[in-house]
């Protein structure tokens, strides 16, 4: 298949990252792509979908990363997979061998291995530049359920209307489930038979770099997670502190220890992020040197940080992402020609274990299984965004009053960087707006 042709089915069917923050899939497709990588490292703690998926469609996924090394004219198509996921590494090797110059890295059971930059070093030895991309280095990354959707674009026909997602903490019955794109994050909970504290909080992604977010609020495209967590809760509790308070703290108890920039994954790769440097000089008001300020553009915001390392439980991390957003709105853009230092030795001795973080956060207790079920959720109602992936949103091209059939159009992609939007249950479009679409199911 030619690169061209891909490019217009995944566009069409609205394939984008299924994790992160939902880069359209499409425009990873490029002849500079040397080596593809495979992403089944679940980033975050409690997580489970993408080896659970990977065990169970082995074979499809295994096809659709096939068909993207060979339309992009990729050498080597490495799945990156921790060790500890047994089953997902059996039902591997049971398909690999039908696929050659594709290959197994297992990895270490540490936090952030899902990070793509972490990732790219483990597989290949290669570093990605601060501010840079992955294709930068001929690498491209493919997390699990975004190669499964693209098999189901070309084999099936199928566009992107349904989501899997894990559902675990404070639920009676913990799950992995897959639901309708545009459903509430309430219903997605009640499959799992629903919360078991009397004031829940719902957590969006994994608990070091996810948000709390309603009940109320639809499932995306890249909504991994909900995790279900009491309102007393460290974690939560941590997301609602405020900067001018973090300052304040940092100023009056930062011992100046240094553990948060010895433990930072991006500073272990050569990046020159430093949040021990920074809190000192944030916390001081001393901008007589502004690289500390400038360098916080390059924080990939882990939250090993804040959330791991200081023993004074300060927060790095969301004084860096303040930063970042300050630096965004005032248009300041770091150097684009800074190259990584050197790899430190030390980095291997510094990885964060994951049983140990869930420890830390106080999660072990909801370390238990979460059983994948593959039977698709039935809701009455969606609200389908417009804008769930990086680029520009897409375009309403129904009306209110509008019959919409499950896997229909219901967002064309936009100018540049961008994808179609689909129906994800048979309805009546109820209302449009720039940013959503919502349908009801006809009785």
């Amino acid at each position: 298949m030619e690169i061209r042709q891909l490019q217009d089915i995944l566009q069409q069917k609205g394939v984008a990252g299924a994790g992160g923050a939902g880069f359209p899939t499409y425009m990873k497709l490029t002849d500079k792509a040397e080596v593809i990588l495979l992403n089944c490292a679940e980033c975050e703690p409690l997580l489970t979908l993408h080896q659970q998926l990977l065990q169970c469609h082995a074979a499809q996924i295994l096809k659709a990363f096939d068909l993207i090394a060979r339309t992009v004219g990729a050498k080597d198509a490495v799945i990156g997979v921790k060790r500890s996921y047994t089953g997902t590494i059996k039902a591997l090797e049971r398909q690999i061998g039908l696929f050659p110059g594709m290959r197994l890295h297992l990895l270490e059971e540490a936090y952030p291995m899902g990070d793509e930059v972490v990732l790219i070093y483990e597989a290949t030895g290669r570093v990605v530049r601060p501010g840079g991309l992955p294709i930068e280095q001929g690498v491209a990354v493919f997390n699990v359920e975004t190669v499964y959707n693209v098999y189901r674009a070309v084999s099936e026909d199928a566009p992107v209307t349904d989501k899997y997602l894990t559902i675990c903490g404070e639920v009676a019955n913990p799950l992995t489930v897959r639901v309708p794109i545009g459903c509430s994050v309430r219903e997605a909970v009640d499959m799992a038979g629903g919360a078991v504290v009397s004031r829940p909080v719902f957590f969006i992604g994994g608990p070091m770099m996810g948000r709390i977010g309603s009940a109320d609020e639809p499932v995306t495209k890249t909504t991994n997670a909900v995790l279900v967590l009491p309102e007393d809760h460290p974690v939560p509790a941590k997301k609602r502190r405020s900067s001018s308070i973090d300052l304040k703290r940092a100023a009056s108890i930062c011992c100046q220890c240094s553990t948060c920039t010895d433990l930072c994954p991006r500073h272990a790769l050569g990046h020159p992020i430093d949040p021990a440097r920074f809190m000192r000089a944030a916390s001081n008001q001393d901008f007589r040197d502004l690289e500390p300020y400038i360098n916080a553009a390059f924080c990939s915001s882990c939250g090993v940080c804040e959330m791991y390392a200081c023993p004074q439980s300060l927060a790095p991390r969301s004084l860096l992402a303040d930063m970042k957003l300050g630096l965004k709105k005032a248009q300041v853009k770091p150097p684009g020609d800074v190259k990584p230092g050197p790899v430190l030795l030390s980095r291997q001795f510094r990885k964060v274990p994951e049983d140990r973080l869930t420890a830390r956060l106080g999660l072990t207790k909801y370390d238990v299984p979460a059983p994948l079920r593959e039977d698709l959720a039935e809701t009455s109602r969606v609200k389908i965004l417009l804008g769930q992936h990086i680029g520009a949103p897409s375009k309403a091209v129904v009306h209110v009053g509008d019959q919409v059939r499950k896997g229909s159009i219901v967002g064309e992609a936009g100018q540049g960087l961008s994808i179609a939007v689909h129906a994800s249950i048979d309805g009546v479009v109820t209302e449009v707006t720039p940013k959503h679409v919502m349908i009801i199911r006809q009785q």
